[in-house]
């Protein structure tokens, strides 16, 4: 059984001087850089550069803005299932060292970091997801043969595909779709993940090292967790010792969700209050009314989807600081995130900057933390290093 689907392979031509860069493994090459062949989506491309010697090998698609995704730069270039399953087995390998049975979701192959363009899958305790990024991973995966690979090989009771398009369902490709959302552990607490509607792959593993971080400073502080989603920060305050823990997210659903999973977690129901609302307008009633937290978390979804958007997406992420340290008491804690791949570290920072100053507050950069250990990325390209987790103690 292949892991990939039949395509052919034809030669592509760089019209850029981008050798070194590919060598040191920078993975995607747009449309610009190459002279564009007429080749049905999903074919391996091998990469000639300007002297006519081949250099790597990728997938290849016309129509998407990343016409190649680089997958070998070593001789033979050959894209074949010996080279599947040795990348396939030395991502799970460098997973064995990563957990212990305390955290049992977490993600198993991160595409470009595990050398495996637009391939990701994502394990809840004994069942995973797949995704597959648009353009050529949809075309060249063969996501059954690899979903019943990684059964096998992990000894998992389901695979579950997740279609790429907002509001999609996920489908089986091996055991009987769940009814219920799965029940995993990470670092001892518990969480459910709906692989079948929920978002991503059912819960955003990524924050995983900074859930722990809040866990380790809530005790005894009163704690705000803006765009709460299922309530992954606000468990691991509540688990920390927090006081008491308040989660605010516009979907009644994912305030349902973390309700369900403080009590899952034995913690005390009075600590926890759950409300529905949007987070700016939140934050602006509780400037007004004079309430405090401790601790805030701001968490929200991406505000920058394309490059078009990152003014609007700064202009947003200034004014949630701004609010945010607002409710902040003196000397406590304010967490900031952005999952926004278009709007680097360097601007997370700027907007930051700004956005408490328009508050009147004075902050301290206590952690500056980016992805955890299982979300491996190319060091040649910082781009896919979306996250960005900024943690201040505002002095006054």
């Amino acid at each position: 059984m292949s892991l990939t689907r039949p395509v052919k392979t034809i030669s592509v031509n760089l019209n850029k001087d981008l050798v070194r860069s590919i060598k040191r493994g920078h993975a995607w090459l747009f449309s610009d850089a190459i002279d564009l062949p007429q080749a049905a989506s999903g074919s391996i491309a091998r990469i000639i550069d300007r002297r006519g010697e081949a250099i790597a090998s990728g997938i290849y698609s016309r129509e998407h803005p990343i016409a190649v995704r680089i997958c070998r730069t070593e001789k033979p270039y050959a894209l074949d299932d010996a080279w599947m399953t040795e990348r396939l087995e030395a991502a799970i390998q460098l997973r064995t060292s990563f957990f212990d049975q305390q955290t049992t979701g977490y993600r198993v192959i991160a595409g470009e970091g595990d050398c495996l363009p637009g391939l990701i899958v994502d394990r809840y305790a004994d069942v995973a997801v797949i995704k597959l990024d648009g353009g050529a991973p949809e075309d060249f995966y063969d996501a059954d043969a690899i979903g019943k690979w990684l059964a096998q090989r992990l000894n998992l009771s389901r695979v579950i595909h997740r279609p790429r398009g907002r509001g999609t369902s996920g489908r089986s490709i091996y055991g009987q779709l769940p009814t219920e959302p799965i029940t995993f552990l990470e670092n001892g607490m518990l969480f459910t993940a709906d692989v079948v509607h929920g978002q991503k792959t059912g819960f955003f593993l990524d924050q995983r090292d900074n859930r722990w971080l809040v866990k380790s400073l809530a005790n005894n502080r009163t704690v705000l967790n803006l765009f709460s989603f299922s309530g992954g920060f606000s468990i691991a305050a509540g688990m920390g010792g927090a006081q008491s823990v308040t989660s605010v997210d516009v979907a009644a659903p994912a305030i349902r969700a973390a309700s369900d999973h403080w009590l899952m977690n034995n913690l005390p129901g009075a600590s926890h209050q759950g409300i529905v609302a949007d987070c700016f307008e939140y934050l602006e009633a509780a400037q007004s009314n004079g309430q405090r937290w401790n601790l805030v978390i701001c968490d929200p979804p991406s505000f920058a989807p394309s490059q078009q958007t990152q003014s609007k997406a700064l202009a947003a992420y200034s004014r949630l600081a701004q609010l945010s340290a607002s409710v902040v008491e003196p000397g406590g804690l304010l967490a900031l995130a952005s999952c926004s791949s278009h709007v680097d570290a360097a601007l997370f920072t700027q907007a930051n900057l700004e956005g408490i100053g328009k508050a009147r507050r004075v902050a301290q950069l206590i952690a500056d933390h980016s992805l955890p250990i299982d979300h491996p990325t190319p060091l040649a390209m910082p781009e896919l290093r979306y996250l960005k987790f900024q943690l201040f103690q505002l002095r006054k």
